[in-house]
């Protein structure tokens, strides 16, 4: 048995395709055991079936049109317990069902080996009998080995899309998984772009005459603020605030010590221009690379593409024009922010990129512009690609590259279905977040940066939820100074005045290093993070706070929150020092209002303690993202537990419960800041709870007042009274999906019906 179990594995891995490596399983299999049939029966979860892909003993016209319906028959029953089924007279089991079609008659013994892959079943593998049979152990084992040895075939032939044409009598259903990044359906045609620069490719080299490549790198640098000048112009109308201020991040990179001072260095020090470039941006790029904040990590790629356009005016040399079609989908293996804005606005349909994450620059302006985008789509052949059409699915990370007829006519019917919801949820427009029955929600906005502009994000919203002070600490050489903070801050709050501005204190840690005060700890997540550090380092923090108060002179809408809180005594501390800070600017002649001071509640510890950090602040803020990787031990950022990471899990709802009703106790009230608030599936849980307000991007304030505006209060807290009896996160979001279809707004989180 194990010389003919390695002959077949042997021959399975030759295969040429999936085909013959099914045929090659059922034929050598069946020999093996001495059965009468074997088959393979695989998944097919879009269409809700199992369907008969290759056997040996029952008819051969049978392989792809029988189609069970899913869960049915001891095929289904296989799939459904995820382990081997061995009967001895299978036509006695309550889950027998006689399939004419196939040929089969009288067929007593069976053995059903489900096919395994990620603790996903994709198939069953099964062995019929004429007589009655139980199969020996031995060739259980036998045939569960064979189907593992399948399960890797069939994953790679659903990538490919060769599986999808085996499965769909010859209709092209082929396309190319990647992450969802921006939600929409976009149809048009692929225009392939290039990286402007090679940063890689730069040699050292030693300059001849060092003041010109220090006035060459120089001069580059201004044409690239130039550039970055041009396309806040142009974009400005179009982006959300927190989307156009993105590319302020970049203006402070340029003005940096960290990109600018540090490539003159490397000149002075014998390298040429392009070369310290090079060398200067691997650094910081580095920096970001070993975050374990998605969103930061992704700045890594803001840093490299920076270099590389200062590297193409280095060279001398400008972008070859490119032809945009009517219908442009961008497609690149790495797309630059200066590269979107090249294409004119109205003819940008879709983005497609084989790198990059839903965290990456370029995902995010996608999501601001509302174009459909798709990052990771890494078995895309870039090259080949120009001028054929192309479907991009941004709800599902889904491109399809010359779509046929059926595919593309219903990508057509769900892109006018996002057609309609866009232009009646523009005319939500200034209109209040409030239920049907009269509670008003206030919805505040989420940022790091704002920018001059004044777009959707700042008219829209309510003032801001969560203002995140690190980034501009992040991109410099040193702290900055009192003066240089004052300004950040007292531009944001001017531009919101009179609405509420809530910044968070400095929260930085293992995960979000600083250049100049690094830190490295095995578990950044568990260590030295957030209030702990500032705490830890008073001076830093008084700063902070000092720069805060003085911004807030004579507009009086600054609200102080505190980050990673996880005991009474942090609050206390940390109060003490707020306090000492305003006391020494009365002392100084400055005329400042004490702020409202706030927690955010997002470790489990600040849960059990709810009432007593209430007591001793004005206002909390939940923020969903952390507080759900700490309850459920689940770094979302890594590939192998990220599926488990889920904030409607029942834990996290039953935390969010006994947080609403400590603050209540305390009358204190409760918002929420993270991806949760801006989710219209979870817009029913959190007005049932009786949180007063949410904070979230930009790209989310409509969709979420949509869903406000259509229910009441008492309805909210009947789903989340049901939501509450559900015992995993799946039920939940059924629930949740049928109570968002229920009120005809289904089409907000997935394309369609």
């Amino acid at each position: 048995m194990l010389e003919a179990l390695r002959r077949i594995v042997q021959e399975v891995n030759n295969a040429r395709d999936l085909e013959q490596a099914l045929n090659i399983i059922v034929r050598r299999v069946k020999q093996a055991v001495s059965a009468d049939v074997c088959s393979v029966y695989l998944n097919d979860f879009e269409n809700h079936r199992h369907i008969l892909q290759a056997t040996d003993g029952l008819r051969p016209e049978a392989v792809g049109r029988v189609r069970l319906e899913l869960g049915r028959g001891l095929i289904g029953l296989v799939s459904e317990r995820a382990e081997p089924i061995n009967l001895d007279d299978a036509m006695s089991h309550p889950r027998y069902l006689c399939v004419i079609d196939t040929g089969e008659s009288q067929y007593h013994g069976f053995l059903g080996a489900p096919i395994i892959q990620n603790r996903k079943v994709l198939g069953v593998l099964v062995l019929r009998q004429r007589e009655r049979r139980h199969f020996g152990d031995d060739e259980v084992t036998f045939v569960v080995t064979l189907a593992s040895q399948l399960a890797g075939a069939i994953t790679y032939a659903r990538t490919s899309g060769e599986l999808a044409r085996l499965q769909h009598d010859g209709i092209p259903q082929r396309f190319l998984p990647g992450l969802a990044a921006s939600s929409g359906i976009g149809i048009g045609q692929a225009v392939v772009i290039y990286p402007p620069a090679d940063l890689d490719a730069v040699p050292d080299r030693v300059p001849e005459h060092i003041d010109a490549e220090l006035d060459d790198f120089e001069t580059a640098v201004s044409q690239v603020r130039a550039d970055l000048e041009r396309f806040m112009q142009r974009t400005s109308s179009h982006l959300n605030a927190e989307d156009v201020a993105l590319f302020d991040a970049w203006r402070l990179m340029l003005e940096s010590d960290t990109l600018v001072d540090g490539t003159l260095a490397r000149i002075r020090a014998g390298n040429w221009a392009p070369g310290a470039l090079r060398e200067t941006v691997a650094e910081h790029a580095r920096v970001f690379d070993a975050m374990d904040d998605a969103y930061l990590r992704e700045r890594a790629t803001d840093v490299r593409d920076l270099g590389r356009s200062i590297l193409m005016h280095l060279e001398k040399r400008t972008a070859a024009p490119v032809q945009y079609a009517q219908r442009t989908i961008l497609v690149g293996e790495s797309i630059s922010a200066l590269q979107i804005a090249e294409v004119p606005r109205e003819k940008l349909v879709g983005l497609v990129c084989t790198g990059g994450s839903g965290s990456s620059h370029v995902a995010i302006l996608a999501r601001g512009m509302g174009v459909p985008a798709a990052m990771g789509v890494s078995d895309l052949p870039v090259g080949r690609v120009e001028g054929r059409e192309m479907v991009v699915d941004g709800y599902r990370g889904r491109v399809y590259v010359s779509p046929g007829p059926a595919v593309r006519s219903e990508y057509q019917r769900l892109a006018d279905d996002d057609a309609a919801l866009t232009n009646e949820l523009q005319s939500l427009r200034h209109l209040p977040a409030e239920t049907t029955d009269g509670a008003l929600v206030p919805l505040y906005l989420n940022t790091g940066l704002v920018s001059e502009s004044r777009p959707l994000g700042i008219e829209e919203s309510a003032g801001v939820g969560l203002y995140r002070t690190e980034l501009p600490f992040i991109v410099r050489d040193s702290f900055p100074a009192e003066a240089a903070q004052m300004a950040n801050y007292r531009h944001v709050l001017e531009l919101f005045a009179p609405r509420p501005v809530t910044i968070r204190t400095l929260d930085i840690g293992g995960d979000k290093p600083l250049p100049y005060f690094p830190m490295h700890e095995a578990n950044p997540f568990l260590g030295w993070r957030g209030v702990r550090i500032t705490l830890d380092h008073p001076e830093i923090f008084l700063t902070q706070v000092r720069a805060i108060l003085r911004a807030s002179i004579g507009l009086n809408n600054l609200r102080l929150l505190l980050p990673m809180v996880s005991t009474v005594s942090e609050v206390e501390d940390a109060r003490q020092l707020i306090h000492r800070a305003h006391a020494e600017l009365l002392e100084e002649g400055y005329q400042i209002q004490l702020p409202p001071i706030g927690v955010m509640i997002e470790v489990p510890a600040a849960v059990y303690q709810i009432e007593a950090l209430a007591r001793r602040v004005d206002f909390l803020s939940v923020g969903t993202n952390d507080l759900t990787q700490y309850l459920l031990a689940v770094d979302r950022n890594n590939a192998h537990v990220a599926k488990l990471y889920d904030e409607l899990h029942p834990a996290v709802l039953r935390a969010l419960v006994q947080i609403v009703e400590g603050a209540r106790a305390q009358d204190r009230e409760v918002s929420v800041c993270g991806e949760m608030a801006g989710d219209p599936l979870a817009t029913f849980l959190l007005i049932g709870l009786g949180v007063h307000s949410l904070s979230m991007g930009a790209g989310s304030l409509l969709r979420v007042k949509r869903v406000i505006r259509s229910i009441s209060r008492a309805r909210a807290r009947e789903v989340l009274k049901a939501a509450l009896g559900c015992e995993d996160a799946a039920a939940v979001r059924r629930l949740l999906m049928e109570a968002l279809d229920g009120i005809g707004l289904g089409a907000l989180v997935r394309p369609g019906k």
